[in-house]
């Protein structure tokens, strides 16, 4: 596992692998952090900088990725390099001194992928897909929108949710995210690029036969729903960020 991701479009390391890589009880590299906060926050970069930790929830346990749900901070490279000086190395050979070195190379590689992904998205054919895709995803929010509309009339509390549970059914059945990304089809490749359009336009399609032959809108999601995953069956899932990306 690299010790380095792209979190919320930014290039980070959570304290939890940190953590580990160290030889440190989690807790009290939580500790340090907090000890060295203002330090911390003056290393904060980019659009959005806040006066605190960005701090990430999930399940981790020693060695996997289950058990009891941790709260770890996620560092940028200052921040990390900073944390890093403040763990002493006692020898050549000491896994303190080797996890410094990994997580050196891993911020450079993955800055590599970052790099890659914004070449990507200057080539013709990403830049016509990518707005080929848009125009189809404006009118796949409409029929969402006709389709809220639909599922309230017909009793629906969370109606509004479809929105994101439609993206997530597509998403989640087609791709694989190596990372976290506010917009996640600004880094998919061209070809998935096309892949999505046509999904988003299985969904619109879905949702309009259903509400025409006035199925119940529960009906009309596993209708979709299934179409997707079908789709999926077909097509594979594609991993995103692609393996012609990763810098080895």
């Amino acid at each position: 596992m690299d010790s380095v991701e792209i979190y919320n479009d930014k290039l980070m390391a959570g304290t939890w692998i940190i953590s580990e890589g160290f030889n440190r009880v989690h807790s009290e590299v939580l500790k340090t952090c907090r000890k060295y906060e203002s330090e911390m926050i003056e290393l904060q970069t980019g659009n959005g900088v806040s006066n605190t930790f960005t701090r990430r929830k999930q399940k981790r346990e020693k060695g996997g990725t289950g058990g009891k749900p941790i709260t770890e901070y996620m560092l940028n490279e200052g921040q990390t390099i900073f944390l890093g000086s403040l763990f002493r190395a006692k020898s050549g050979d000491d896994p303190v001194l080797r996890f410094k070195v990994q997580l050196a190379k891993d911020f450079v590689k993955m800055k590599a992928v970052i790099s890659a992904l914004q070449n990507q998205a200057q080539t013709p054919e990403w830049i016509e897909n990518r707005a080929m895709g848009k125009a189809v995803r404006r009118d796949e929010t409409d029929t969402i929108r006709d389709f809220v509309l639909y599922a309230k009339a017909q009793g629906s509390e969370n109606a509004d949710q479809y929105y994101k549970v439609l993206s997530r059914c597509v998403n989640s059945n087609m791709f694989d995210f190596n990372g976290n990304f506010k917009n996640k089809r600004d880094i998919m490749t061209a070809t998935q690029l096309l892949d999505v359009k046509f999904a988003d336009k299985i969904v619109s399609r879905g949702l309009i036969e259903g509400m025409s032959c006035s199925l119940p809108y529960k009906d009309i999601y596993q209708l979709v729903s299934t179409r997707i995953a079908d789709l999926a069956k077909m097509y594979g899932k594609s991993e995103v960020i692609s393996k012609q990306l990763a810098i080895e």
